[in-house]
């Protein structure tokens, strides 16, 4: 999920409160709050710490909601797990530390270490384009040993390193294993995945959820149309932007051109402005989308 804003550090909180109920509207299973779309990393721990609070009063047991807890700092990131813990979070969700250079034996100490001292269950997030950090799939077999470690969030993009760790934790109903990537999230749930946390979603939940229906039933034909509607948002909102923010910056530009809240960022970043907002509604058009449509499909 995003986080909506109106500045560097104000939640935009009607906008929280429109965006979901739209997402819950849309038939989806959870809500991963503060992770990579959440632009996390750039928000204060007091925004995040209500951020917490007020989604996890919102839904009220309606889902789960995991709350991302990564951070350079061991003990702030326990701090946010005691946090989710608190407010009533089912789970909380951990990438490696970034910025120092971490080996596999330091990673799987840190693991070791924090696995132990929080309160939630516990979703690795291998997110090594962000973190310069993978969890190797070695590491994820020693992982299953450590009782409130129960999935995996890959979003690495590689689909032989999602098939590599399939084949470590198949047969254990206990762990979850979750893919990144919307745009592999069909063929991922019929090759073993369990799912998919989907960034698309807060603009179109019942595509995703219908996505992961028909791969769940196995349904070739109606996966391979779902699938060609969320390839069609990389080609048009996802593409307004220059950078690698164009993703983050298509989806709040979106959601607060259809009324859902506002579209400012965390810095480094700024809201799109004229000229890309125009884009955005002219590929808002083209696609069919308006504000009594938002959770259905595209299309």
């Amino acid at each position: 999920m995003i986080t909506p804003l109106v500045d560097r550090d104000t939640l935009d909180v009607p906008g929280l409160e429109r965006l979901i109920e739209h997402v819950l509207g849309g038939g989806v299973h959870g809500l991963f709050i503060l992770g990579t779309t959440g632009e996390a990393p750039s928000l204060s721990y007091r925004l995040r710490h209500d951020l917490i609070d007020r989604v996890c009063r919102q839904v009220a047991g309606r889902v789960p909601v995991l709350v991302g807890i990564t951070d350079t700092s061991f003990v702030e990131s326990v701090n946010l797990a005691q946090r989710a813990a608190q407010a009533g979070a089912a789970a909380v969700v951990l990438s490696a530390p970034y910025y120092f250079p971490a080996g596999q034996p330091e990673l799987w100490e840190y693991v070791e270490d924090i696995a132990g001292m929080l309160p939630l269950p516990v979703f690795l997030y291998n997110m090594p384009s962000h973190t310069k950090l993978s969890f190797e799939p070695e590491m994820i077999a020693r992982a299953l040993d450590i009782p409130n470690i129960v999935g995996l969030k890959d979003s690495s993009a590689q689909m032989i390193y999602f098939h590599r760790v399939r084949q470590l934790t198949a047969g254990r109903e206990d762990f979850s294993l979750l893919v990144g990537p919307e745009e592999l999230l069909g063929e991922s749930v019929l090759s073993g995945a369990h799912g998919g946390v989907n960034g698309g979603a807060n603009l179109f939940p019942r595509l995703y959820v219908d996505l992961y229906e028909a791969a769940r039933a196995a349904d070739l034909p109606r996966i391979a149309t779902l699938h060609a509607q969320v390839m069609r948002l990389g080609a048009t909102i996802y593409s307004v932007g220059k950078h690698r923010s164009a993703f983050i910056k298509g989806l709040k530009c979106g959601l607060s051109l259809l009324g859902v809240c506002d579209d400012a960022m965390a810095e480094p970043f700024r809201r799109f402005e004229a000229k890309q907002r125009a884009e955005v509604l002219r590929y808002l058009n083209e696609l069919g989308v308006n504000s009594e449509r938002l959770a259905l499909p595209i299309g």
